[in-house]
């Protein structure tokens, strides 16, 4: 199963450590990444494989939305169906 996962907020240093160390710690493997730094904000798109999660996907989803608020970031994760439901015209 694929996810999508975007990571928004003032830019620090070691953000995509942190998160890619949280994702890694749940056996996610990170299939593409894109990241700009647009003023003083961080943006980043991640495609995901959850197939292997360690957790139940709605958990992962809320894990991470939780370790982003403690780290002062918006993150969120989607299922990838979801995500291309919302973004077609």
């Amino acid at each position: 199963m694929k996810a999508i996962i975007t990571v928004v907020g003032k830019d620090t240093v070691g953000i995509f450590a942190k998160v890619s160390n949280f994702i890694a710690d749940h056996n996610v493997n990170i299939d593409g990444v894109s990241q700009t730094v647009l003023d003083d904000t961080f943006c980043m798109i991640m495609s995901v494989d959850v197939a292997k999660c360690t957790i139940p996907f709605g958990e992962f989803a809320e894990s991470i939305k939780e370790a982003g608020e403690r780290n002062g970031l918006a993150i969120h994760a989607m299922h990838e169906d979801i995500f291309n439901s919302m973004h077609r015209i």
